[in-house]
């Protein structure tokens, strides 16, 4: 896997991932895959949160980026804030590596960063096994920092991961 440059890290990166950590434990209360996702405003300021719902409203798309797209999105237009849908000058933050759908919502919402925790070596799309982020025959490209407490947004998956295979074995 790639690794994370600390230099290149904003110093709030990793509160900022602590506030998606939160929304990924959230998640387990539903059945979902622990995973977390804020989207940060240009000042810093939490614009919205999410976390993945897909068994919670039965919806495939319901990652916990896409969640947190669409909810910062409905805030802007609501506030009368920024250019509509676009999410120009925000930060996604999420718990594991985009994955291919969330990658290509990403670019679509013309986020310019995102910040990402556990590196995802079967579906990450974020420079992993694809790299839909910085696509330069995409329309737009984004800076990526990942690897943000990555150890903790890694435990998080592999115990919810380990829960299940044991609960499985116990049926």
């Amino acid at each position: 896997m790639p690794t994370a440059d600390p230099l290149r890290q904003d110093a709030r990166h990793e509160a900022w991932m602590r506030l998606a950590l939160e929304q990924a434990r959230a998640a387990e209360s539903t059945g979902d895959v622990p995973i977390g996702a804020v989207v940060v405003g240009p000042g810093g300021e939490v614009l919205a949160v999410g976390r993945n719902e897909r068994e919670a409203c039965g919806d495939p798309t319901a990652h916990a980026e896409v969640q947190a797209i669409r909810a910062a999105a409905a805030r802007l237009a609501h506030d009368g804030g920024g250019d509509g849908w676009r999410l120009a000058d925000c930060t996604l933050v999420v718990t594991l590596e985009p994955c291919a759908m969330c990658a290509g919502a990403i670019v679509l919402a013309r986020i310019p960063r995102v910040v990402f925790g556990a590196w995802d070596e079967k579906a990450g799309a974020a420079g992993s096994v694809f790299d839909v982020l910085r696509e330069r025959r995409l329309n737009h490209w984004v800076e990526v920092f990942g690897g943000v407490l990555e150890q903790e947004c890694g435990d998080v998956l592999r115990a919810f991961f380990a829960a299940h295979r044991s609960a499985g074995a116990d049926a």
